[in-house]
């Protein structure tokens, strides 16, 4: 890797990092000072998706279609490589990929809204373990010793939150709410590891391929289709009668008000672009691995700006956390350190590809 690309690489790791790190601590800020539309929270993660559209001018090589391509993960009941997708086929990946995203978006937001948000980024690592076993049945994962070691200290990590006080939360949520909004966080990490398996399958079956194009296609489409179905909660569910009332009620006032929510959306759509940057600089796999190296910035940015405290409980559930990560990144670093003929065999998550999004949902701290 030549020094340009080590400066691009580092380019689009500060924007995934500082993007879900900033947009989490906004969405944050928006509760804490008097916002509650969880629509209107979930639709900003969603929105700014317009701003993609410039990334299609960037000029880029195309790949070549070689079978021995390591990012190429070819499907013997797929249609030849050289045939585009059928339209039909695409609209229903997007559809279907799309409402996966809406949904999982609102129960983030609902997460986000009854939790410390240390507590709910810890247990937003968790998605990592839910990958690795969807991946498991939809796309042939391999249960190696360093993955499993991942899943039981991923899943010991989040479940030692159950018993963590939510005293430090400072909408001071009841014991209910905190169980529902560490249920949602928990369905919403499920929903985006299933997410990524089955992008990562539809880009083996459907798509066959990983351009550039292809990957901001299909962000661009799911984000669009999301952004609908929320904004038809938003009304649907009457949240946007309200919004005059919060907006004139919000602590910071109306301006700051606007600038959240519009910061909110600008910086996760950096993260965006981050992804999509990584994505075609190293990897897919890489991309999402950065993500993940964002687990423990959210909690110590949330002691700092909104003076949760990090207990004995949340320390112990962190390292457990970071140790997991480490572990799960250790197995993808050996496969990919394999010669490519003997990672072909393996067929390992290397060699396939998975969806950027995060976003909003593709994210560890956010």
């Amino acid at each position: 890797m030549n020094f340009r690309r080590w400066i691009r690489v580092a380019l689009y790791s500060l924007f995934v990092l500082s993007g879900q790190s900033v947009a989490t601590l906004l969405g944050r800020l928006y509760y804490n000072k008097g916002g509650h539309s969880k629509w209107l929270a979930t639709l900003v993660q969603l929105v700014g998706f317009p701003i993609l559209l410039l990334l299609y001018f960037i000029p880029t090589p195309k790949q070549p279609s070689d079978p021995n391509n390591p990012h190429i993960q070819t499907d013997a009941q797929a249609p030849s490589q050289s045939q585009s997708p059928p339209l039909k086929s695409l609209a229903l990946v997007y559809l279907s990929l799309g409402t996966t995203v809406a949904l999982n978006c609102y129960l983030y937001s609902i997460g986000l809204l009854y939790l410390p948000v240390s507590t709910y980024s810890l247990i937003c690592s968790s998605q990592l373990a839910f990958n690795a076993f969807f991946s498991f049945f939809l796309n042939s994962q391999k249960f190696t010793p360093y993955i499993t070691n991942s899943l039981f200290l991923l899943t010991i990590s989040s479940t030692l939150l159950v018993f963590q006080s939510n005293s430090d939360d400072p909408k001071g949520a009841s014991g209910g709410k905190y169980a529902l909004g560490f249920v949602c966080t928990i369905g919403a990490s499920a929903g985006y590891g299933l997410l990524l398996s089955l992008t990562q399958l539809c880009f083996r079956r459907v798509i066959r391929k990983e351009t550039f194009r292809a990957v901001l296609d299909m962000i661009v489409y799911q984000s669009l289709v999301s952004s609908v179905i929320i904004l038809v909660g938003l009304f649907v569910s009457g949240e946007w009668e309200h919004l005059g009332r919060e907006m004139d009620g919000f602590e910071l006032g109306k301006v700051r008000y606007v600038m959240n929510l519009v910061w909110t959306a600008i910086a996760w759509q950096v993260f965006m672009i981050g992804m999509v940057g990584l994505i075609f600089e190293v990897s897919s796999l890489f991309s999402n691995s950065i993500s993940a190296v964002g687990l423990p910035i959210v909690p110590i940015l949330a002691v700092a700006f909104f003076g949760e405290r990090m207990e004995g409980v949340k320390v112990i559930a962190m390292i457990l956390a970071v140790w997991g990560f480490i572990s799960y990144a250790y197995q993808h670093y050996l496969e990919d350190a394999q010669p490519k003929a003997q990672r072909k065999i393996i067929g390992g998550d290397e060699v396939s590809v998975r969806s950027p999004l995060n976003a909003p949902i593709a994210r560890v701290g956010g």
